[in-house]
């Protein structure tokens, strides 16, 4: 079970979890005792797949972490992102690292960002379900068969209006290998449970998915395409805490849903189509604190597509980490009614992110933040806000276009207008020039401003950083801090 230390809490891995002995990892409060932390193994980039590290725990102050590589010796080490404003006290193989709490991080070695130590200090947990609580259903470590499940929590929670799943620390399965959760639920995952499956919330209400457990679907078969949440004609679902382990397609998949709430979920993924979250035809979904290294699109904000039809509108993403091994970082317009007269894409902010990588072999999908509306689709009134871009390999900050792809687009987008970049700084060498550009005279992008976008330290210059395409009116730099 966990172990804790009055400002610390940590989660020791259970028999069977899949580890990584690259670094070995102690935690304390300041001057306190050390506690070793397990470090699982996390797949990255599919474009070849490599085993990186990560570590969990909670704390609610500042904490010192004890780094060793266990192979080798170390001439350098980066802390990331770059804003976090730290650095490692470094001797032979050794660090050490200071947190004055809660963090995303990553800790990188002679510059391997592919075999490096995802560190996650969660805030420590409120409101855990107590095992003793009316309607909970304690589930030990095993096989659980997802058909009793269910009639047992209809029995034991017929006198409380919130059934409570609980996770114990441990390994378990599931028969059919996701579960369908029932309205008026919560799904409890401890610190130091692995779940070798998913989670299907389809016509529901009032359901939350939370904990520091981990869902882990690396063995499973990238033809099933699993998602680690599938929301589908739903509202009110929150998840919070938990960490996705290679899922074959969506980590979470939002459609035709409303009032989401994502928070604090760390995944990895390097399967094709293994994008972070993705919404179709979605209305008022909150997106916070998140860290997401996926091997396809990080967000990507849509509107019809397949079953899910309808506008999507009051989206939110902020103090997030995106890291893009292959596509995006945040991708939005792609998907929509083009059999009809289109959807509506509206209020979308993307505020206070970093983004960690962008590397696409292909120069259609470049954009660290791109808006590529097709099917008919309006995008508009989207604000960015307060990002910060690291180095990334290959690709390009902005790439604002209504176009007709003709791997996904029956039809062109419609429209474009409205766009705010706003306090927006890159840092690196990947200088490709951004794309705003219409598809035709009827289909146009309108009122894309800029205003303190730097590169380098130096602001934006549309004649050197910009390539304005054809139907295209009202581009506005701002020059000023």
């Amino acid at each position: 079970m966990q172990t804790v230390n009055t400002d610390v809490v940590v989660y020791p891995a259970p028999t069977g979890a899949v580890v990584n002995s690259d670094f070995t990892v102690k935690v304390r409060k300041p001057h306190g005792e050390w506690q070793l932390l397990s470090s699982y193994n996390v797949k990255v980039d599919m474009h070849d797949v490599r085993n990186a590290s990560m570590i969990t725990f909670d704390c609610n102050g500042p904490v010192e972490l004890d780094i060793v590589k266990n192979t080798g010796t170390v001439q350098a080490a980066v802390v990331r992102p770059i804003s976090a404003g730290l650095s490692c006290a470094l001797e032979a193989n050794h660090m050490s690292l200071h947190l004055d709490g809660p963090q995303q991080l990553s800790l990188e070695v002679d510059g391997d960002r592919f075999h490096n130590l995802h560190i996650f200090a969660n805030p420590v947990e409120q409101d855990i379900p107590q095992v003793s609580d009316e309607g909970v259903l304690l589930l030990a470590p095993g096989m659980h068969h997802t058909a009793d499940m269910l009639e047992t929590l209809a029995r034991v929670g017929s006198a409380v209006r919130t059934n409570v799943i609980y996770f114990q620390p441990g390994i378990h399965h599931f028969d059919t290998s996701r579960l369908e959760v029932p309205s008026h639920t919560i799904i409890y995952i401890a610190g130091g449970a692995v779940i070798y499956g998913g989670f299907i919330c389809n016509r529901v209400e009032d359901v939350f998915i939370r904990g520091r457990g981990i869902l882990y679907m690396s063995d499973f078969e990238k033809t099933t395409f699993y998602r680690g949440v599938e929301i589908s004609y739903s509202r009110n679902i929150s998840i919070e805490g938990i960490t996705f382990i290679d899922p074959p397609h969506y980590t979470i998949l939002i459609g035709q849903s409303e009032a989401i709430d994502i928070c604090n979920i760390k995944t990895f993924s390097t399967r094709g189509w293994s994008d972070g979250i993705d919404m179709m035809a979605c209305s008022d979904v909150n997106i916070d604190n998140v860290f997401l290294r996926t091997s396809d699109d990080c967000i990507a904000i849509y509107a019809s597509r397949g079953e899910y039809q309808g506008d999507t509108r009051r989206v939110r993403v902020q103090r997030s980490i995106l890291w893009a091994d292959v596509a995006h970082p945040a991708n939005i317009g792609t998907h929509g009614n083009y059999e009809g007269d289109g959807d509506i894409i509206e209020d979308i902010v993307l505020s206070d992110i970093d983004i960690l990588e962008h590397h696409e072999p292909q120069p259609d999908y470049w954009g660290c933040l791109a808006i590529n509306a097709g099917d008919n689709n309006t995008v508009q009134n989207v604000l960015y806000e307060n990002i910060r871009i690291e180095p990334f390999e290959l690709g390009e900050l902005f790439n604002v276009r209504v176009l007709q792809n003709p791997k996904y687009n029956p039809a062109p987008g419609k429209r474009i207008r409205n766009i705010l970049f706003k306090n927006i700084e890159y840092n690196g060498s990947c200088l490709n020039p951004s794309h705003i550009e219409g598809y035709d005279i009827g289909r146009k992008v309108e009122n894309v401003r800029f205003e303190n976008v730097m590169l380098n330290g130096e602001h934006l210059c549309k004649d050197k950083d910009l390539v304005v395409g054809a139907h295209v009116a009202k581009i506005k730099i701002h020059d000023y801090n």
